[in-house]
Formats: C-alpha cells, sequence, structure tokens
C-alpha cells in the first residue's frame, strides 16, 4: 500500500496518522502543534511505532535456531505499509501482519493491531500483538513520538509521581545495555529536561515504579503520559534539535555481551500459539 495519512479529529483537535508505519505525524489541539515536524538535519521521524525489538540488538542481528537474521534499531514496523481495519471520524484500527519479507528478518507468525483514538485533549495507542503461530512469539514494541520543546531551562522537568532510582544505565557502544550506571539529576520525583541531560545517549529509565507521568514543558504547556504494560521509559534528543522524545518501551536494546537465541533476550515478552496480549499509552495535554 503506499503511503497515505488518515485524519482524525475531535473538538477542535487534529491527529494525522501514516499508512507507513502507523506513525502520528501531527497532533494538534486548537492552534498549537505539539509533534516535532522531522527534519533530516536531525532526525527524519516523528513518532515512530518500534516492534518486534525495542533498541539495538547485537551485531545488528537477532538469533533463532542456530540461525541469524538481520534486524536494524527497534525492528521494522516503522517502515512497512499497514492496512486498514476500521475507521470512524476520531479513530482508527490499522494492522501489519507477517509475510515473506518481514520473515527474512523475523521468522515468526504475528498480527500486530494499532488504534488509536483521539480526544479533545489527548490520544491513545493502543497495540494488541497476536499469535497465530505454532511456536512462542517473542517480541517487543513501543512508541516514540518527539515533542517539540524548547528546553526552558526555569521550567522543563518530568515529573513522577512514584519513587524512581535517579540512576540509568550507561549505552555500550552499538547502542547496548551496559551494566554500569550513571546519575541522573533526578530529585524529589522531578527530573529537569535539559540539552546536557540528553547529550551524549538515551536516558533509559527501565523497570519504571511510576505508571504515568508529566512533562511541564515550559510555555508550550503539559505533556501527560500513560502507560499501561510497558514498563520502560526513554528520553532521547538529538543535540540541538527542538525536541524531545518520551518513548514508552515493553522491552529494551540487547545487554552487553547477549548472544543467545531472541527466545532468550531479557525483556522480550513470549506470547503462547494462539494468544494475545494488550498495551496502552495516551498522551493528554494541558495549554500552558
Amino acid at each position: 500500500m503506499p503511503d497515505s495519512t488518515i485524519t482524525l479529529r475531535r473538538d477542535g483537535a487534529q491527529l494525522d496518522i501514516a499508512t507507513l508505519g502507523a506513525e502520528p505525524r501531527r497532533w494538534r489541539v486548537g492552534d498549537q502543534d505539539l509533534l516535532w515536524h522531522g527534519d533530516a538535519a536531525y532526525w527524519p521521524k516523528i513518532s515512530p511505532v518500534l516492534f518486534p525489538v525495542v533498541g539495538w540488538c547485537r551485531d545488528a542481528q537477532i538469533r533463532h535456531r542456530g540461525r541469524a537474521y538481520p534486524m536494524g534499531v527497534h525492528g521494522f514496523a516503522a517502515q512497512s505499509s499497514f492496512s486498514f481495519v476500521a475507521q470512524a471520524e476520531d479513530r482508527v484500527t490499522l494492522r501489519l501482519q507477517d509475510d515473506a519479507a518481514s520473515r527474512r528478518q523475523f521468522p515468526f507468525a504475528f498480527a500486530l493491531e494499532l488504534r488509536y483514538r483521539l480526544r479533545p485533549s489527548g490520544f491513545s495507542a493502543r497495540f494488541t500483538i497476536r499469535n497465530p503461530g505454532d511456536e512462542a512469539l517473542p517480541y517487543a514494541l513501543g512508541l516514540h513520538p518527539g515533542f517539540l520543546t524548547d528546553f526552558d531551562p526555569a521550567s522543563a522537568r518530568l515529573r513522577f509521581p512514584a519513587e524512581e532510582t535517579p540512576e540509568v544505565p550507561v549505552i555500550a557502544p552499538g547502542g547496548l545495555i551496559s551494566e554500569q550506571r550513571r546519575p541522573v539529576p533526578l530529585a524529589g520525583g522531578t527530573l529537569p529536561v535539559t540539552r546536557a541531560l540528553l547529550a551524549n545517549e538515551a536516558v533509559c529509565f527501565l523497570d519504571l515504579a511510576s505508571r504515568s507521568l508529566r512533562f511541564d514543558n515550559g510555555p508550550r504547556g503539559t505533556i501527560s503520559l500513560r502507560m499501561q504494560d510497558m514498563p520502560h521509559l526513554a528520553l532521547w534528543s538529538p543535540p540541538g534539535a527542538a525536541f524531545v522524545c518520551l518513548e514508552s518501551w515493553t522491552g529494551h536494546g540487547d545487554p552487553v555481551g547477549f548472544a543467545g537465541d531472541i527466545t532468550e533476550k531479557p525483556s522480550m515478552r513470549l506470547l503462547p500459539p494462539g494468544g494475545a496480549a494488550r498495551h496502552l499509552v495516551s498522551f493528554g495535554f494541558r495549554p500552558g
């Protein structure tokens, strides 16, 4: 299917979603655009869907039953065409199913559905993953939206309702998760979101205690985030860019030294034959 755009509307809000990658490309509330617009000088994506892996795989490949398969960062869903399942004015469901091309990278049967629903001041993305095959399906998934920000030093803050550990993994060469940890300036449930924090690598909070959080974005208002069965959060921004990604993940990149079967990789979910699982992330907006 060629790349096309679906526009959802609800009470002055708008959400544009591409069939290529099922990617949200514009979220607008009233007269305010909230998502990064995409720019190859920094990052050409806007809000990619991550599947069937999240993060980097060692040597850019996965292994299964003694065979290696090529796998790029965050999998292949963002480069895949999704098909329509259902659509209304304020919601749409899109599907990605395994085929000959996907099996050259990921030798498993799967069906991934994404239902986007727009609200006057927010939207949600519900993932449903099904295993129509005859062996366990390993998977990880996530959403990787970039939100416009000025990195206002006086007010750009991430606020967690639960107590979180003020340190995160050091990202090793190749994007792998190391056992080393580095401190982050998280205190009292508040993390300043600065260019310095994100200057060298992503900030990955693994196994969060919080299932919701708030991004106070200065004069751009506040973005709230709620996650259902998505326990990991990453923050990322390339140097000089005017956006920050708030990424919800079910899994994460390969640990340093991991060389096992994809079914043995830490953080991957294993869905039994005939099984189904659902994950949800939702965003809300409050003007500044």
